[in-house]
Parts: C-alpha cells; structure tokens; sequence
C-alpha cells in the first residue's frame, strides 16, 4: 500500500476522531503523521488485544426448575407414583438438555469474538507499521528536499503546534497539525518508507544473509575442485573437527546439523574420515541428506543415515581400525548454515586388547593430515578435563603453534563450576586467536517433548543452553565477554569459515588458472580440440557397429544359408555311409568276422536285392527324419552368432565388457525367441520327403558331381589323420606295429590273451596307434574305391541308385537344403536383421542411465585420458566462472557500503567485513 493511499484512508478517520475511538494500541506512540497520544477515547475501554464481544456479550440463564419442583410433587401426590417419577425423569432430562445448549451457545459466541479481536488487532497493527514507515519516509523526504519558504513555514507552524500540544499547551490538535503534512509529503515519504530505514537489525541480518550466499559459493567453488584432483593448491580449507574419545564431538556436530546422525558404539565406531557439507535450503520444508557416492538418493530417515554411515565405518576391518578413505555426505535442510565439516576418529590414550597396538598412532597422522593449512581446527575438549591434559589443544598447537586458525570448543559446561568454566573460556596459557565457545551441546533428556531422535533438537538444546547460562549471568551474561551456546558457535563457523576461504581464494585462482592453461595446452597437442563426451562416444561406437552389422547382412543371405546348411548335411551324409556301408573301427586285435555281403561287392550285386534296397531306405529315412530343422536352424543360429562376435571383436566394443554381453544377450534373445517357430516350420515343410523322394536327372547329375567333391574332401580329411599318427611314432614304427597287428587279425600270429598290455615287444599304446592307423588306411581305401564307383557308368542313371548311395543321399540332402532354406530366410534371417538393431538402440541407447554411460566410455583407456582432460578442462572453467561472481558479489557489496549514510559508516568504521582479491 502506497503512502498516498494510506494518507487518503487515514484523514476522514482523523478529522472525525473516529480512529482514536477503535484503536486498540491506544498510549502506543506512533510518532509522524498517526500519533494519538491525547485523544479522549470515548466509551468504555478494555486491555490490549481484548474485544468489546468479551465484555458486551449476551449472558444466558440456564432454565432451572429449582422452584417449582415443590409445588409440582405436591400436585402430583394425587397422580400415581409411576406417572409422576416418569414426569421428573423428563423434566430433569429437558433442565439437562439446556443447560448443553446454553453452553455450546456460549463456545460459538467466544470463539466468534476471538475471531474478530484478532482480525482487528492484526488490521491495526498493520495500520500502525505502515503509518511509521509513512513517517519516517516524510521525515527522510523533508530532511532531504528542498521546499518552498511558504511550504517551510507551514512545516514549522505544525511542529510547533505539535510540540505545544505535547507539552500540554494550546494550537491545533495532533490531527489537524498533521493532515496538511500528510496530504503534502505522502507521496514522497512512501517513496523512502521501506529503502531508508535506521533499522540496524534488517541491516545486520542482510549481511548474514550476504554471508551465507558468500559461504554457500565457496563451498560449491571447493566442492568442484576437490573432482579435479587432489592437490593442495586447488583445495580450499575446511573445519576440521578433531577431539579426544567422549569429549562431546559428536554431540557437538549433532546440535549444529539439529539431528543425532553419526556413528554410534560402545566400541570405536569413526574409523574414517566423514566431509560433512551442510546446505542451507530456506524454502525447503524437508530436511534430508545424500550420500553422493553412493547414489541412494535422498534419505530423510536420519537414523537410517546412522545406519549407512554405521556400516560404512564398520566395514573398515579390525586389522586396520582405521582408513583415509572419506565418507562424503550432504545434509539439506533450512536450518542449517552453509558449512563444510570434516569429522576424524577421536584420539584415544591406549589401544584396546581387541585393537592393533599401533591403532593410536594411526589415529595421530590420519588427523594431523586433515589439520594442515588452510583448513580450520575446531578443537574440542570437554570442561571435566583439564586443557593441559586436552589431545585435541596439543594436536593442534604442533601444526598452528600460533593459534591463528584454530577454534576452541569447550564441551559439558554444566558439569563444572560456573566459575570454573568462566576461567576456561578465559584461559590464557592456551590463548587461540579465535577464541573459545562453551556448549552445552547434550540433548535433554525429556520423554515428551523432545525425545531423542524425534525431530530437530537444535531447539531443545538451545532452550537446555539458555537455562544454564542465564542462571549465571555473572560468569556467562553479556558483560562477561565470553561466546556461550550453539547459535553463537554456529556463527564464529561461519565468519571463520567465510573469512579463511577468502584469503585462500586468490591463491586459489591464481592457481586454476595455471592448471587451465596446462589443461588446455595438453586438449590442444594430445588431442587436437577435438570435442568428446560418453554420450557422443557411445552414439559413435554404435553407429559404427550398425553400419558393420549392415555390411554383414548385405553379404550373409539366403546363398550362404544354402551352402552353411548343405556343408552340414553333407558331413551327416558321411557319417550314414561309414555307419551302414563302409567299415568299422578295429576296437581288439581279433580277427574280424566275414561280411555276408560286403562292399566290394555291390557293384555286382544283384539289382533286386533286398539287402542293398533296406540299406539304402533305412539311410535316406535317417537322413530325413535326423531333425532337419532343429540342425538347420541351429547351424544358422550359430553361424550369426559367431559373425556378430566376430563384429564385435572388430568393433570399439572389444574393450567394453560391458558392451559385449548387452550386444551378445541381444543377438541370443532374438534367435531363441525365434528359433523353436523356425524350426518348426523347417520340420513342417520336409516332412513329404520323410515318405517318397522324386528324383529327377538333372538333379541327380548335380548330386554325382557334388558327392564325388564330398569323398575326395573326406579322403583327404583320412590322408591328413593318417599322416599325423604316422608323424607321432614314426613312419618305420608305424609299418611294423601295423603289419603285425595285421598278422594277428588275419591268423597267422596267435596272441596269449588280448593284448591290452602289450603283445610282440610293442606296448599296448603303440598297438592303439597301429589299430587307429589301419582304421584310417582301411576307410581311405573304402573311399578311393567309391570314389571310382560313382564315376563308373553304372552310377551316370538314377535307376541304379542302390549301386550308388553315395549319390542318392546327396541329392537327399540338396532337396532338404533348398526347402529349408527358404524357412530359414524368412522366419529367422529377416526376423533378426530387423529387430537387432532396435534391440540395440533399447540396450546401449534408451537403455543406459548416465552412470552407465559414463562407466562404458571409462572402460577404455585412452577415451578415459581424453574425457579426463575435457572434465578437467571445463571444471577449471567453471570455477573461475564462480570465482568471478564472488568478485561481482564483492563488488556490489562494497557498492552497498559505500553508498550508506555516515552514521552506518561510523558504526562500522568505514572498513571491509571481507575482502577475496
């Protein structure tokens, strides 16, 4: 509401008195334009914050019956005495029913009058600040503006008459003298009401809040350059917080955070190191925390934050005790301030039966570590013990013999003399720049209100502390001079804080810059400016690997499915021929038994006989109903498989493991979910040649040529095997093992048992070789011999098939391939080559979480190198971005002060609260 509006509202009410009759903040001074001191009010008045409701309000009587009751049981003696205690029953019961009535009549007409008193006390109230505010914009206007000498006069003229009036004298009333300066100056007061204000309180909590906003970036400008590395000179300082076991520490940071979240046990429970960031969110109404590398995300639970920090702990092994691992955790909430917190294990005297001896030496250099410069001390030491006896005081007077960065923190102040604890915080054997701050940070034991672990306890604390120390204001009031309570601690940690980041700032930037010039000078030489992230890597790779995939597909179609299918049916037509026509392997050296009809003699067998067509049928059913479509498809199923690794291995994804198993779970998936369809169909469309197969001459020309390209591939596949055991033992060996093993087998040489531990001076291993040698030489000369068979003219006519199984079962296994394969293209081929690169784009691209893509770029060493430098580089980058808003910040800030009225000035002595450059 502007000032003009108020002025406008507020003169009818002043020249009618009709404000002094309902204000309620009557006797209040208001000063400017509003003050009532001397109006008579008229009527009855009633306390502050009371209402005419109250005193005015309707009594209602309760009905009572009291009197005529008498006279009623008189009456009624006559009637009889069931009818007239009936009768009283339902008067009481009426009398009963008032009475409720008149009191909830009673409730609304209270509660409605509580309603408008505190509507009306808020309305004027407001009408107050706003008409002082009025005032002291007028009384800013008229010390800074010029006015007319007529307009002066009338400024003095109502000064004066004001002035009288106050003092009891004559002249215009207090409204009349200031409805003229309002209806002049309101305008103009309105404009300075809520800039220019003497308030030192709004002033002292813009700074704070400037403070805070300072800190907040600091700690952001530190947390970005603890992920560039770990070297000092891009490292800004933290509070250290370090303390004996038991001295209170962590009660300390309990009641700063206003949450029991850390670590706690009867046996050393802190075995590493905790960076405590606190964010201060005002407009949050949650409190919460993360652990960001663990990624749990936010947890509000902060007894389930005890826990993980617990376990964490914990899980440091007893040999150890203690690690220099740290444990980062952020901790948001609107009532903490900006901080950044490293808590150690506390010192302890004697290591445990159950520690390592060395436990406590341990514990000395992880902490002496954490307290070098720049970081700040916050030394804690418990009141009961003396500060010469304090671990934490000589910790830190061997690294800051000065006592220039560190803070005294004197625990359990109620459980010494007031006196005693007044001489602590004065110590000056161990004086510390800083200063010493007393707590009493223990949370009081209270079963309702605050119970531990129920809510925020920084305000029970508070209210624990206030208790304690305004019992003694001789020792701990404010003209003792010492720092007293939480809030006061919290504070000093932020000045500190803000103070010893400032003075590391410039170095720091000097620093970044030096850094970001190496950076970039390496991106220029190593890498040649060439732009990378994990995103672009992996959208590249996959790219790379599809447009692979595409030339594969292109090149694997339904020929190559055709000559995969007819190799593997080819090799089943070998194996039927040694099972059922050629000889079998010599597994003893007795003599073999005569074949009624053997081999050699089929070329003059007779054309109807029964034996040579049962062998045949019984080889071309086996062929037929082995399985086809299960064999095919999986022969092709195995063959996309072994391609794609292949592509794989040829690909970016050969040092992603990652990678790999997506891309092979992707390419398995797709032909299992198609292969029992596909087989099926396979086995569907054969099944005709399971009962009658036509063969034509073409066809069978065609399979005479292939099967003769078959044996010779199988002859040679016999030479190769025979050569390797003739290479094993020797060619001479071998022809004398092989010639007496022959000698046994035809009769001429009789063995005394069966040889298996040797026989004729050869061991039972050279009489193995020689069995498995004749067994080559033998079925090398079956082949040979049928090799000349199928290129006789007995074999040039399909009529003379049973002559020739050979090439039968080959032109079997061509009509099995050609119809197998057209099922094979369709149902399994084109399936696959559509839905793999989808499935692909689903499992490395949509698929992926940014912590996974990041991992998968990282798995291959030199785009880690090169992601590295990029991340460094741009890190660099923007921590002298923030660097740079600190220095506008700074500037603004002195701008502010600069810019202030003379007394503020002289209030602050004309000096910088902080400076960074």
């Amino acid at each position: 509401m502007s000032g003009r509006m108020v002025s406008h509202r507020l003169t009818p009410l002043l020249r009618r008195g009709l404000l002094a009759r309902h204000a309620q903040f009557y006797g209040n001074r208001t000063g400017g334009l509003l003050r009532v001191d001397n109006v008579a009010i008229r009527g009855r008045a009633w306390p502050v914050g009371a209402s005419s409701i109250h005193n005015n309000v309707l009594v209602v009587r309760n009905i009572s019956f009291a009197r005529i009751l008498p006279r009623l049981a008189i009456k009624l003696a006559r009637i009889p005495a069931m009818f007239g205690g009936a009768m009283i029953a339902g008067i009481a019961y009426l009398q009963y029913q008032a009475t409720q009535a008149g009191n909830y009549a009673l409730d609304i007409f209270k509660q409605a009058g509580e309603t408008a008193s505190g509507a009306a006390s808020n309305l004027f109230q407001n009408l107050q600040d706003i008409a002082s505010q009025t005032n002291r914009g007028w009384q800013k206007t008229k010390e800074e503006t010029e006015f007319p000498e007529w307009m002066q006069k009338m400024f003095r003229m109502n000064e004066g008459s004001e002035s009288g009036n106050n003092n009891g004298g004559g002249g215009k009333s207090p409204n009349e003298s200031q409805v003229g300066a309002a209806a002049a100056g309101a305008a103009a007061g309105s404009a300075y009401a809520y800039d220019e204000t003497n308030d030192g309180e709004s002033r002292k909590d813009a700074a704070d809040d400037q403070m805070m906003v300072l800190t907040r970036k600091m700690i952001e400008i530190r947390n970005i350059l603890n992920q560039v590395g770990q070297s000092n000179t891009l490292t800004l300082p933290s509070i250290v917080v370090i303390g004996s076991q038991s001295s209170g520490k962590s009660s300390v940071l309990e009641a700063i955070v206003g949450h029991e979240f850390l670590p706690k046990g009867s046996n050393m429970v802190t075995r590493r190191p905790i960076e405590l960031t606190l964010v201060n969110t005002p407009n949050a109404q949650a409190e919460y925390g993360e652990f960001p590398a663990l990624g749990l995300g936010k947890i509000t639970d902060f007894s389930q934050i005890q826990r993980t920090l617990t376990d964490l702990n914990l899980a440091v092994s007893g040999k150890d005790c203690v690690s220099d691992d740290p444990i980062q955790l952020h901790i948001y909430s609107p009532h903490v301030p900006d901080l950044s917190l490293i808590d150690l294990p506390g010192y302890i005297q004697v290591a445990g039966a159950d520690q390592p001896p060395e436990l406590k030496q341990k514990i000395s250099d992880l902490c002496d570590k954490y307290i070098q410069a720049p970081n700040i001390i916050l030394a804690i030491s418990a009141a009961d013990v003396d500060l010469a006896n304090s671990t934490a005081l000589r910790a830190s007077r061997r690294v800051d013999p000065r006592g220039e960065r560190t803070i005294g923190v004197i625990t359990k102040m109620d459980l010494v003399d007031p006196t005693r604890g007044f001489s602590i915080l004065t110590d000056r054997k161990y004086p510390l720049r800083l200063g010493y701050v007393g707590v009493v940070s223990r949370v009081p034991q209270t079963a309702t209100l605050f119970s531990r672990g129920s809510g925020n306890i920084t305000s029970a604390i508070v209210k624990n502390e206030n208790a304690f120390f305004s019992a003694h204001p001789g020792e701990f009031g404010p003209s003792a001079d010492v720092s007293v309570g939480v809030p006061t601690l919290r504070k000093k940690l932020m000045n500190v804080l803000e103070q010893t980041m400032a003075r590391s700032l410039a170095g720091t930037r000097d620093a970044i810059s030096q850094e970001l010039e190496e950076a970039t000078y390496e991106f220029k030489v190593q890498y040649n400016d060439r732009p990378l992230s994990a995103e672009s890597y992996l959208a590249e790779s996959l790219d790379s690997f599809k447009h692979s995939f595409k030339a594969f597909a292109e090149n694997f179609g339904r020929p190559q499915v055709r000559e995969l299918l007819k190799q593997e049916l080819d090799q089943r037509v070998m194996d039927i021929l040694a099972q059922r026509y050629w000889n079998k392997p010599i597994e003893d050296l007795s003599p073999p038994l005569a074949e009624p009809d053997p081999l050699s003699e089929l070329p003059k067998a007779d054309a109807e006989n029964l034996y040579w067509h049962r062998k045949l049928d019984a080889s071309t059913s086996n062929l037929t109903k082995l399985g086809v479509g299960r064999v095919a498809t999986t022969v092709v199923a195995s063959a996309i498989q072994q391609h794609v690794e292949r592509l794989v291995s040829q690909s970016t994804f050969a040092t992603h493991p990652y990678a790999q198993n997506a891309i092979m779970e992707a390419c398995n998936g797709i032909l299992n979910d198609r292969f029992f369809s596909t087989s099926d169909q396979v086995e569907n469309c054969i099944k005709p040649y399971k009962f009658e197969i036509e063969v034509e001459d073409g066809e069978w020309a065609k399979g005479r040529e292939n099967v003769s390209k078959v044996l010779k591939e199988e002859l040679a596949a016999c030479d190769a095997a025979f050569k390797r055991v003739e290479d094993g033992i020797g060619r001479r060996k071998l022809k004398d093992v092989m010639n007496f093993v022959d000698r046994v087998r035809k009769g001429d040489v009789v063995l005394e048992g069966n040889g298996s531990g040797g026989a004729g001076g050869f061991s039972s291993a050279l009489l193995a070789r020689a069995r498995e040698g004749i067994f080559l030489r033998d079925r090398a000369d079956t082949i040979r011999m049928r090799l000349l068979a199928t290129r006789s003219k007995q074999c040039a006519s399909v009529k003379n098939k049973y002559y020739c199984p050979e090439v039968f079962l080959d032109v079997v296994a061509d009509k099995l391939t050609s119809t197998a394969v057209l099922f094979l293209n369709v149902e399994l081929l084109s399936e696959f080559y559509y839905n793999f690169p989808r499935e692909l784009d689903a499992r490395l691209g949509r698929h992926l979480s940014d912590s996974e893509v990041e991992r998968f770029a990282r798995e291959d060493g030199r785009v880690r190198k090169h992601l590295d430098i990029i991340r460094k580089k741009e890190t660099l980058e923007l921590a002298l971005q923030k660097i740079e808003s600190l220095r506008q910040l700074e500037g603004r800030s002195r701008s502010s002060r600069e810019s202030g009225d003379g007394a503020e000035r002289g209030r602050e002595g004309g000096t910088r609260r902080w400076g960074l450059f």
